[in-house]
């Protein structure tokens, strides 16, 4: 069974930047494709990006593209989301999902059958 674990969440002031790690177990060598979703005060969960594990392509929403980053570690099945120039709209609690299925545009939350418990991003103005 996957398990999902995401850390690095944290108070950053505006224009700054942040690194959120996603740990996978249970992927199997296969791996686990992911996605960041999050919620905001103001909206409902909505999704941030994505990475198909095996092509190793990454997907972002409009609102974040160019903005943030997704990699991911092999070794240690882990993928890191680097935000850069957060600004108020960033603030929410950022879940990691995952599969092991793969995806194919890696944005729809039916598509990810394990997911983390959340970390608080907060943008300061």
């Amino acid at each position: 069974q996957v398990q999902v674990a995401e850390s690095g969440g944290g108070v950053v002031q505006a224009g700054n930047s942040l690194r959120l790690t996603c740990a996978a177990s249970g992927c199997g060598a296969s791996g686990c494709a992911r996605a960041w979703f999050r919620r905001t005060p103001w909206k409902r969960r909505e999704w941030v990006a994505g990475l198909n594990w095996s092509s190793g392509r990454t997907f972002y929403d409009i609102s974040v593209k160019g903005r943030f980053t997704l990699s991911k570690n092999s070794a240690n099945n882990e993928v890191y989301l680097d935000m850069t120039r957060l600004n108020a709209d960033d603030t929410g609690v950022y879940t990691c999902a995952a599969t092991t299925r793969g995806c194919r545009d890696c944005m729809e939350s039916w598509e990810f059958d394990s997911w983390g418990r959340g970390t608080q991003v907060t943008v300061s103005t």
